[in-house]
């Protein structure tokens, strides 16, 4: 009898109440299912298969199962076992297949573990709490083919019985703390060299030091995957890889190489991934990579390659990514990889490439920190898979394309400390997946958009832009001043014309209410006074925005309907000011001023901060712009 209901949506409690008689194989797996395991399920003696991997199963598996005599395939993986070993599966001679992978066990494994499970094909432990030494008894389970002890914390040397598996393909240790420093703490992989039907060997995330033994290249000339990744290995590149010409993952991530990457790497003609990045390697990038016509991932960053990238890059037929920033590269990008039909990410950021960008269909494309120039080409809008664009820290110029609001799935877009000019396109704010913008540090002028990612000033970088006002109040940008048409023209003209020399009339009246106050009531015949322009200094609109940096985010202090108050410092003033600029497209923002002047004029108070001068001037867009300037109380 067979019970299959795996891959479904059932819940509730690991079933207690099967049929005790003839069932034979009951498969679960990939359910809801809570609860523990019931004891109950050893009287079911004629059990071959037991499967109830990804649940929400806790506890442990019975003592009980230490019954099930004839038990082949005991599946427990991705649930929420915990305590240590199963002793009962220790009676289970039988099973060929035992997966309690992705569980909460922890302790030792019982040295005895395949001297008590013989027939034993396939064992996964991967990604519990397991310590202490490897088990050195493997030799007593022969058929041995999968064994996958990664993500545990198993310490020590790795067990060279190993060797005697003559059936595996399959050994993975990653991400444990097995150590190799000397000569024989490596001689586990002299013993590998037996294991003729290997086809993965995984040591990354582990403490292996020193050189590779350059008995590597004895092992199996079958194996594809490759994995050493994140040790504390040094040298050179390993020799020993030029003999397995059958490799399709290779990395070497993470570790201390240094010199060369040799040419000979181009004959590996069946890798598809290749990883050096994280170690010192120098010279120039190997140009006979580009031989590797099957690769689709390479990645060459956090090196200190030189010289140029190889132009025969170009003709990599299937590459997906290419990642070689952090380097030391310089010259032209080769314009062909741009044309690779299948390319979706490439990452050239902080090296010292210069020349211009082309556009390409991609997914990711970074070149952050070198010295292209040009425009951002107008086309990089039809790519409309592109999810992440990062042109930051560059010389690119002109203007921002307006056709970047047709790349709907972009999520990040870093234009910042470049030359742009112009104005934010409004389309960008149509970009609903769009979660980073950051444009600061260039020319950009004009009104900031206010749709989509503008509402989130947490999301939006725009400072270092000396011309860019309005957007959401959160921004904290000055107001723009629109256009206005001839006629409102001619009226503003006319009310600035009554507005300037009444602020004239208030310092004025100020001066000689102070010079009143220190010499007396009209206890002197005469008063000299002194020049308006020595006592109250002209300043223009470009001198209050440098004084403000801007009238950046983090010089704004306050504001309200009609104005906004910045902190900043006059040049060649000693002390700080705050800056009042007053919004002239908010209706009344005038009479505000006006208002603001009788009250300066009719108002005295020790407590009040004086002012020091006033500003009608033309703003960045040439636009009118009028501001007050006080003296800055902290």
């Amino acid at each position: 009898m067979i019970l299959h209901v795996s891959f479904n949506n059932l819940v509730g409690q690991f079933p207690s109440d099967l049929p005790p008689h003839h069932l034979q194989v009951l498969r679960i797996a990939v359910n809801n299912l809570t609860g523990t395991v019931p004891d109950s399920l050893a009287n079911i003696t004629t059990l071959k298969v037991i499967s109830f991997a990804f649940n929400h199963i806790k506890g442990n598996i019975p003592s009980e199962f230490a019954d099930l005599s004839g038990l082949e395939y005991l599946q427990a993986s991705g649930n929420q076992l915990a305590g240590r070993f199963p002793q009962a599966i220790l009676n289970l001679s039988t099973l060929i297949d035992l997966t309690l992978a992705f569980n909460g066990l922890s302790g030792e494994v019982p040295p005895n573990l395949c001297t008590s499970l013989p027939n034993l094909q396939n064992l996964l432990l991967d990604g519990n709490f397991f310590l202490g030494h490897i088990p050195s008894s493997f030799a007593d389970a022969s058929n041995l083919k999968t064994i996958d002890f990664m993500d545990n914390n198993f310490t020590g040397l790795v067990p060279t019985t190993f060797g005697k598996l003559a059936k595996l393909s399959y050994l993975n240790l990653e991400k444990n703390q097995l150590q190799a420093h000397s000569r024989e703490d490596w001689e586990f992989l002299d013993s590998l060299c037996n294991c003729t039907e290997l086809n993965l060997f995984a040591m990354s995330f582990n403490r292996l030091s020193g050189h590779v033994p350059s008995s590597l290249g004895n092992l199996s000339d079958q194996l594809q995957s490759l994995y050493l990744a994140e040790n504390q290995l040094s040298g050179d590149f390993p020799s020993g890889i030029a003999n397995l010409h059958n490799l399709i993952v290779v990395s070497l991530a993470g570790n201390r190489f240094t010199g060369v990457v040799p040419e000979w790497v181009g004959t590996l003609n069946k890798l598809q991934k290749f990883s050096l990045h994280t170690n010192y390697f120098t010279g120039t990038i190997p140009s006979s990579l580009s031989n590797l016509s099957q690769l689709v991932g390479l990645y060459l960053f956090s090196n200190q390659f030189t010289g140029h990238m190889p132009p025969s890059f170009g003709n990599f037929p299937m590459l997906q990514d290419l990642v070689i920033s952090n380097n030391n590269l310089h010259g032209r990008i080769p314009m062909k990889i741009f044309r690779i039909p299948t390319i979706f990410g490439i990452d050239l950021s902080f090296n010292n490439l210069d020349g211009q960008l082309p556009a390409k269909q991609l997914v990711h494309l970074v070149v952050s920190s070198n010295k292209l120039s040009g425009d951002i080409p107008n086309n990089l809008g039809d790519c409309e898979s592109l999810e992440y664009i990062g042109l930051d820290l560059n010389v690119f110029s002109g203007t921002i394309p307006t056709s970047l609001g047709n790349i709907t799935g972009l999520k990040v877009l870093n234009f910042s400390t470049n030359n742009l000019i112009g104005s934010i396109p409004a389309s960008l704010g149509n970009l609903q997946l769009l979660e980073e913008l950051d444009l600061s540090f260039n020319h950009l002028h004009g009104e900031v958009p206010t749709k989509g990612i503008f509402k989130n000033a947490t999301a939006v970088r725009i400072d270092g832009n000396q011309g860019l006002c309005g957007g959401t109040s959160e921004l904290h940008i000055l107001a723009c001043s629109f256009m206005p048409s001839k006629s409102s023209r001619q009226k503003k003209s006319l009310e600035l014309k009554v507005v300037i020399p009444i602020a004239s009339m208030v310092s004025l009246a100020m001066v000689i209410y102070g010079l009143l106050l220190r010499r007396g009531k009209q206890k002197r015949k005469s008063i000299s006074l002194p020049s308006f322009a020595t006592k109250f200094p002209k300043v223009s609109f470009n001198d209050l925005a440098r004084a403000t940096q801007g009238f950046s985010t983090s010089s704004f202090i306050g504001g309200g309907r009609y104005s906004s108050v910045y902190q900043g410092k006059l040049v060649g003033a000693e002390n700080e000011v705050a800056v009042k600029v007053f919004n002239l497209e908010t209706r009344g923002a005038q009479k505000s001023f006006i208002a603001e002047c009788n009250v300066l004029r009719n108002v005295r108070h020790r407590n009040l901060v004086r002012i020091l001068t006033v500003c009608s001037s033309i703003d960045s867009e040439g636009n009118d712009s009028i501001a007050l300037v006080y003296e800055f109380m902290p």
